[in-house]
């Protein structure tokens, strides 16, 4: 085994969290950083032009490809589960939606017992990389690495839909990112000036010509090596190489909610009958490693339009197709610039909750899945997932016959009643959305799951056939209270049991957000790095000291 070097900090993973984790580690020139990225270089268009997103997911070039085991609330549908196969990590092919959760989230954080996570507490750390487009003000910041503006491009479905939110009870609002998110608004996005503004580009790109700091790509990470309790170096494949890294000070994991877990239990930490029936030998047990999967399903009801543009057709005719690609050329604006969805909505399916539980994602467009064409008419898609599923699923690693791994993936989709019950709920205020008399001069008719769907029964059934993934994966090696058999991580992201080892990126999650991940994300790996410096900085006198 090739020995690469010693480093201060070893990242693994260069998606949103592990960009952040390199530019604040290595801004004190006496660290040395080394990242470690499986993915390749964001050397492609369509990474940059927002609209990529319909040929990036699906696309082996950008996405992993990984896929869930059969789901039985599916239906027994496998689904595919994109993850971004490049510097800057599904920042790069995602939605682009900035979006920071709702207070209560956080303040459920700190109230099961981890301090410093409440929503009081975390928002500094979203202010500190925030760059807003309309400046600084009470929830907002400028300055930052991480760019917020608002989208280059209006429809007049997505106009009449926010008004028939409206009079089926959902107010009109600003901002969806004050604490409170209950309300319709046109979502803000990560781009700038017409184009995807990714992790990378924010957080990694300004600082690599940093001498202490090294990035590599095209590299897989195989497993931690432990020096008795403590972890000391990182063994990793590049070119059919296996090399071996070591580290001073800490380790830290972030691959993500799919990829954490799994290089945990190839270094033998996880659950011990699990890990010794793959034949890896024990560090620590943690039962809790890849269980606790949270995700939002989304099930896309498709209503059919008449007599106004949508995407499907605008790109459909190669004209019109010519002109908004000149329009993005010329003004950076129109269709390209074009997140999946522009206008969300925030509601409650019932009065049983306290804050809003259903998240809209309406989009002036609709296909059978990511990756795949548009339908050939015009139509919205009024996506709707349940922010706070009970349902619990599971990743761990597992083996190919070749000896290879792969995530095994099993969100366990609707495996509870109180989904099945909000999903039903969720179809229902859809349907009473569309009913209303602002989009009556579009007749608008539904063609998933139809019309002919309408028992409780039927309904449930109809979201198992339309439910897939919005790739918001969370919750694999969750923190938690001392005492909680299940958590892998402590309040500050240290693996439990070991020394030298933390988890930062979303699978660090206990519960997931009211909203989209990503920059939730990034506040972790803020927050995170502010606590590696931090308690670095508290042993340097006690070194000092032993050394005398």
């Amino acid at each position: 085994m090739q020995v690469y070097g010693e480093f201060d900090y070893i990242v693994a993973g260069g998606g949103s969290a592990g960009c952040v984790l390199a530019n604040r580690l290595s801004a004190d020139p006496r660290n040395r950083v080394l990242l470690l990225e499986r993915g390749g270089k964001d050397n492609w268009i369509w990474f940059h032009i927002p609209v990529g997103y319909l040929f990036a997911i699906g696309n082996p070039r950008a996405d992993w490809m990984f896929k869930t085991q059969p789901e039985d609330g599916l239906n027994g549908r496998t689904l595919a589960y994109p993850r971004g196969k490049v510097l800057g990590g599904s920042s790069a092919i995602n939605a682009m939606i900035y979006m920071r959760g709702q207070a209560a989230d956080y303040d459920a954080w700190r109230q099961q017992g981890l301090p410093g996570w409440g929503w009081d507490d975390v928002l500094p750390y979203f202010l500190k990389h925030e760059d807003h487009v309309d400046g600084a003000g009470a929830f907002h910041a400028e300055g930052g690495e991480w760019r917020v503006e608002h989208p280059r491009v209006r429809w007049k479905i997505l106009d009449a839909i926010r008004d028939a939110a409206e009079t089926a009870g959902i107010s009109k609002i600003d901002d969806f990112n004050c604490g409170d998110n209950e309300g319709s608004s046109y979502f803000q996005v990560n781009q700038k000036a017409g184009r995807r503004w990714s992790a990378a580009r924010g957080f990694l790109k300004p600082v690599l010509g940093r001498p202490n700091l090294q990035v590599l790509t095209d590299v897989h990470v195989e497993r931690v090596e432990f020096d008795g309790k403590r972890a000391a170096a990182i063994v990793f494949n590049r070119g059919g190489k296996a090399m071996r890294a070591q580290a001073r000070a800490e380790i830290i994991l972030s691959t993500g909610a799919v990829g954490s877990p799994m290089v945990l239990e190839a270094s033998g930490i996880g659950n011990a009958e699990r890990l010794k029936n793959e034949g890896i030998a024990v560090v620590k047990h943690l039962p809790g490693v890849g269980e606790n999967l949270q995700d939002h399903l989304q099930i896309r009801p498709i209503y059919k339009v008449t007599g106004v543009p949508t995407l499907n057709t605008l790109y459909a005719n190669l004209f019109r197709r010519a002109m908004m690609g000149l329009e993005y050329i010329i003004r950076r604006s129109g269709p390209l610039t074009m997140a999946p969805s522009q206008l969300g909505a925030f509601a409650r399916s019932s009065s049983a909750f306290e804050t809003a539980n259903l998240e809209f994602h309406f989009q002036p467009l609709s296909l059978d899945d990511w990756g795949k064409g548009l339908h050939p008419f015009d139509a919205f898609t009024a996506s709707v997932c349940n922010l706070r599923p009970t349902s619990r699923g599971s990743i761990h690693l597992a083996r190919k016959p070749d000896g290879s791994v792969m995530p095994d993936i099993r969100p366990r989709y609707l495996s509870t009643e109180m989904d099945r019950q909000v999903t039903v709920e969720a179809l229902r205020y859809a349907r009473r959305i569309v009913a209303q008399p602002a989009l009556a001069p579009f007749r608008p008719v539904e063609f998933r799951p139809g019309p002919q769907v309408e028992s409780d029964a039927d309904l449930a059934k109809a979201a198992g056939d339309l439910g897939t993934t919005i790739f918001h994966p969370v919750g694999t090696a969750k923190m938690g209270r001392d005492g909680d058999a299940m958590a892998v991580l402590d309040g500050r992201l240290r693996v439990r049991g070991v020394e030298g080892l933390r988890v930062v990126d979303a699978s660090a999650m206990p519960m997931i957000t009211s909203g989209n991940t990503n920059s939730p994300t990034l506040m972790i790996a803020e927050k995170g790095a502010a606590m590696i410096l931090e308690d670095a900085r508290r042993l340097v006198p006690a070194r000092e000291f032993a050394e005398m």
